[in-house]
């Protein structure tokens, strides 16, 4: 893996070369400042004055620059829009046929050149972002993240923030806009008539092939569009679902990994993988409307539905980490395992009404648990889904899951019967067993015959360089490739030799991509950032899980609500997550920063569970569901902008291998349904009258505690 530094001088445009943040400075900067400060000859205030004030000076650098260019760009648009409107003219007047048509193709290839030279302008953009993403990021491992907090407080708010010029790229969307339309138009010359303001901004992976050849888009628009999405941390739906569903890149594929991977790309596949996440979603709760009564008629409490509920989340912890480990080397085996497993595991959850016994019933759980390939599904969409359709495969993830969500307990309220085949018992009790195990046994014979194994020589392809900034390749930029740009030379001084020294070793600990193997290691890359997130993401898991799981209990305690009620109540809470993530992805993110989403989700979680609480008034319908709809889709906001804020205060070390993010993520969603379930069947022990407050006493102590620590990190997920 290259190193940023050595990216940056290989890859630079001479031209501009004075313009980049001077990076290779920076870090020699932040290398005398340790030593300084070690040695005393410096106090960390003026070391933080300092620093802050170079980088000022190289944000101000840049930000006028990159308005000087955008005013050439816009003069030469306007130019060429004279050019266009003479053009036009001649449609309108009597000689329309003596009209000159070479003009067109002219035209169009000027505008394509101010097409190139914008797409270098938004390189320069993304390699100083990043390179300030980098230094920031190394300043707060040197000085334990105090920079980052004073520096992103005092500029990135403030009204004449030049901060936001580099990280926002205000202006250029104009300059793409104006690009877009032109060539559009100039389409309509022969034969095309169609507007770019009547094209649907988001279209159907399937239909983009399709719709390129039908309307003859340019292909620097779509070079321009995919360099301005990657720069951009967008926010339409299908975005914000595919970072929902936390599936983490170690970064953008180069051309030839992402061209071999389009091209052993597999849709039957992938479509096997979203099924598996959508029949194990409905394997997980099509029994909670019932487990209650399955639990009385073979003679336990009923507060011990939570451990049967829970003990699928129990044997999930390690389940999640050798599938894992074994989507290191195949696909197809782990999957064809999972399927054996639960479809044993539903048959003998089955079986135990008509054995009579609540260990069967249990050990069929446990097996469900163990057969949970969500770690393989991520990892199938992240390494064998080419980059074009990762954002749509990501979104299908969460939507599937959604959707199992609802269709568990709404499959449940159909199962109202009661009879025998031979000594086989068919009930409201047993049948989400029956059912499950045979639409596992059907899966299984789908996936042994279309399942296809993809190969894993893309994790052995060496990445390309390029030594060229001039030319911008237009596939290269489809597939994620960006040029990298310059970096000005600082002149030698004379402690260099150690400078360098320290520097070059710097920059290998940090280049290094290798990813990590074990718990330990993972743990040791986890910052006080990406720490808060994963306790965020464990507290509305456990909020989500004491709602969902004790609400038959509840509801038969305190309603007398039948099993089918139950089930229409939790499907209809389910049903609510896409429409939900419609509204936030499409509205509330674009509106407000997801640090700001997050704490008011948290606040809105906390206010959920508040109301929940039985207090002194009689506990009614309204009070019960509507605190119930507040902290749950509060959660399910709060889920959303916490695995995307973690998916980029994570390292990118953890990204690939067996101890990856998302399996992180999954071990600590896992560990609190497991804790939250043994909650409720211990405060089961205190009657069912107290198991109410028992059980949103701790769930109300982790919300205000996660956000305390929201609060004191608060400025580090900028």
């Amino acid at each position: 893996m290259v190193a940023f530094g050595k990216k940056l001088k290989e890859n630079q445009i001479e031209e501009w070369r004075e313009y980049y943040i001077n990076y290779k400075f920076l870090k020699k900067k932040v290398n005398r400042y340790t030593r300084q400060i070690e040695v005393g000859a410096e106090n960390q205030h003026y070391v933080l004055k300092d620093f802050s004030r170079m980088l000022d000076c190289q944000i101000e650098k840049i930000v006028l620059f990159l308005i000087q260019q955008q005013g050439l760009l816009a003069s030469r648009l306007l130019n060429l829009g004279e050019e266009h409107d003479a053009l036009l003219q001649q449609e309108h007047n009597a000689l329309l046929q003596q009209s000159d048509d070479s003009k067109i193709p002219e035209l169009r290839e000027a505008y394509r050149a101010v097409g190139q030279d914008l797409l270098k302008l938004l390189f320069f953009v993304e390699m100083n972002a990043t390179g300030l993403r980098k230094i920031l990021k190394k300043f707060d491992k040197r000085f334990g993240y105090r920079f980052t907090d004073y520096y992103v407080k005092t500029r990135a708010n403030h009204p004449y923030s030049q901060l936001q010029q580099v990280f926002k790229h205000v202006g250029i969307e104009a300059v793409v806009g104006a690009i877009s339309r032109n060539l559009a138009d100039l389409q309509d010359h022969e034969g095309n008539h169609i507007s770019i303001y009547d094209q649907p901004s988001l279209r159907h992976p399937v239909f983009s092939h399709i719709y390129r050849k039908l309307y003859a888009v340019d292909p620097i628009i779509d070079s321009i569009r995919a360099a301005v999405n990657k720069l951009s941390n967008s926010t339409s739906f299908l975005e914000y679902l595919g970072k929902h569903a936390f599936i983490i890149q170690e970064e953008l594929p180069t051309s030839s990994e992402d061209s071999f991977i389009e091209q052993n790309y597999h849709f039957m596949s992938l479509l096997l993988n979203l099924v598996n996440t959508f029949l194990y979603m409905v394997n997980t709760y099509i029994i909670v409307p019932t487990a209650d009564n399955y639990s009385l008629s073979l003679g336990a409490a009923a507060t011990v539905c939570g451990v049967i509920i829970g003990s699928m989340a129990v044997a999930q912890v390690f389940s999640s980490i050798y599938f894992s480990a074994w989507s290191n080397r195949s696909y197809l085996r782990p999957l064809v395992f999972s399927s054996i497993i639960l479809l044993a595991g539903n048959t003998l959850y089955a079986l135990a009404y008509d054995l009579n016994s609540i260990s069967v019933l249990l050990i069929g759980r446990l097996f469900c648990g163990l057969g949970s390939a969500r770690a393989v599904n991520r990892r199938y969409i992240s390494d064998c889904v080419p980059l074009k359709l990762r954002m749509q495969a990501s979104a299908g993830f969460v939507s599937a899951s959604a959707l199992g969500m609802a269709c568990g307990p709404a499959l449940a309220c159909l199962f109202q019967t009661n009879f025998k085949i031979y000594s086989l018992t068919f009930n409201e009790d047993t049948l989400p067993g029956w059912v499950m195990a045979f639409a596992w046994l059907a899966y299984l014979l789908w996936l042994w015959i279309s399942f296809r194994e993809p190969s894993h020589e893309t994790k052995e392809l060496v990445p390309q360089q390029t030594n060229s900034g001039l030319f911008v390749n237009d596939s290269a930029v489809e597939s994620g490739f960006t040029q990298p740009l310059l970096l000005k030379a600082e002149a030698e001084n004379q402690d260099e030799g150690v400078c360098q020294e320290i520097e070059d070793g710097d920059e290998d600990s940090e280049g290094s991509h290798e990813p990590v193997t074990s718990i330990v290691s993972a743990y040791r890359l986890l910052t006080p950032s990406v720490k808060v997130q994963l306790f965020i993401y464990f507290m509305l898991k456990y909020a989500m899980e004491i709602l969902l799981a004790e609400s038959s209990v509840i509801t038969g305690y305190y309603f007398i609500w039948s099993p089918s009620s139950v089930a229409i109540f939790l499907a209809c809470l389910g049903l609510t997550v896409l429409p939900v993530n419609v509204f936030v992805g499409s509205y509330i993110s674009n509106k407000f920063e997801e640090r700001q989403v997050l704490l008011a989700s948290e606040i809105m979680v906390c206010i959920g569970i508040l109301l929940s609480f039985n207090i002194l008034i009689p506990y009614s319908v309204p009070q019960y569901v509507g605190s119930a709809l507040i902290t749950f889709v509060s959660a399910e906001v709060l889920e959303g902008v916490n695995l995307s804020l973690l998916s980029r205060v994570m390292s990118s070390r953890l990204a690939r291998g067996t101890y990856n993010g998302g399996l992180l993520s999954t071990e600590a969603g896992t560990l609190a349904r497991v804790i939250a379930d043994g909650t409720i069947t211990l405060s089961g022990y205190l009657s069912e009258s107290r198991l109410l407050n028992a059980t949103l006493l701790p769930s109300l102590f982790i919300c205000i505690s996660s956000i305390v620590a929201t609060c004191f990190t608060y400025n580090s997920l900028y």
